[in-house]
């Protein structure tokens, strides 16, 4: 595995991300996540001569798979997907060509992929490490936040908070992050500076402080800034002793 070029599409009302991945002018390559625009993905990949051969889709979440029929249908590329979310995408309109499992690995081109099954914010949510240096992380991290656990499909808090700290957290501090939505960051920055990574680690500032959540009484253990512009909430609900990941839009 060589060289790779990342590029980025967002898209301006979900803020989400299609990432183009590249191993040279002419040559393979691969997309990940299809709810970016599709006109100017297509676009780019004329105008780089690229024989694009799979789509690496990182969970069901309609903001991430708009494009995903027609991005098969365009660039003749294999839907990919982790199994655990299979039924999920099937429930999409979506059928995957190529299932994947975690740890799963194959090359094409000058690019090597390799599938992390990353539950939390959906049972079947995937990250895929590319080269040994990119890691494309869907809606599990971003930039200074985490995903949510109250999304359709949704997995554990428990499951959220082992994704990140042994399975994405144990990669080198200089692996390039590219979340589902917003910009990049790296593995380094977010152990050193996200607010929800330091709390789950007990190194942050989390406190208590009553609240309602989805019209449930919860202590809110921390509200951080979001990649949205608004805030996520970490809390506990008192009822059901439950601990969650939830919009800060829902609080009250």
């Amino acid at each position: 595995a060589g060289p790779m070029q990342v590029e980025r599409f967002m898209s301006p009302g979900w803020l989400s991300n299609t990432w183009l991945v590249s191993d040279r002018p002419g040559g393979k390559g691969v997309l990940i996540d299809a709810g970016g625009p599709f006109e100017p993905v297509a676009a780019r990949i004329a105008e780089l001569r690229l024989e694009v051969t799979h789509l690496l889709l990182t969970h069901h979440h309609v903001d991430h798979v708009a494009h995903a029929q027609a991005c098969g249908q365009r660039f003749g590329c294999a839907l990919c997907g982790g199994a655990p979310e299979g039924e999920l995408f099937a429930g999409a309109g979506l059928a995957l060509e190529r299932p994947l499992a975690d740890g799963d690995e194959f090359e094409t081109g000058g690019l090597r992929v390799r599938a992390l099954w990353t539950p939390g914010h959906t049972r079947g949510q995937f990250a895929y490490l590319l080269n040994d240096a990119h890691v494309f992380t869907g809606d599990t991290l971003f930039s200074g936040s985490v995903g949510g656990t109250r999304a359709t499909g949704h997995g554990s808090f428990e499951e959220l908070r082992e994704s990140l700290l042994t399975k994405l957290l144990s990669l080198p501090p200089r692996t390039e992050v590219h979340p589902g939505h917003m910009e990049s960051t790296t593995i380094g920055r977010e152990a050193e500076h996200n607010p929800f990574l330091l709390a789950f680690r007990g190194q942050g500032r989390a406190g208590e402080r009553p609240g309602r959540a989805f019209g449930r009484p919860v202590d809110v253990l921390l509200e951080a800034q979001d990649y949205d512009g608004g805030t996520k909430a970490w809390v506990r609900f008192l009822d059901s002793g439950e601990l969650a990941v939830v919009p800060g839009s829902r609080l009250s």
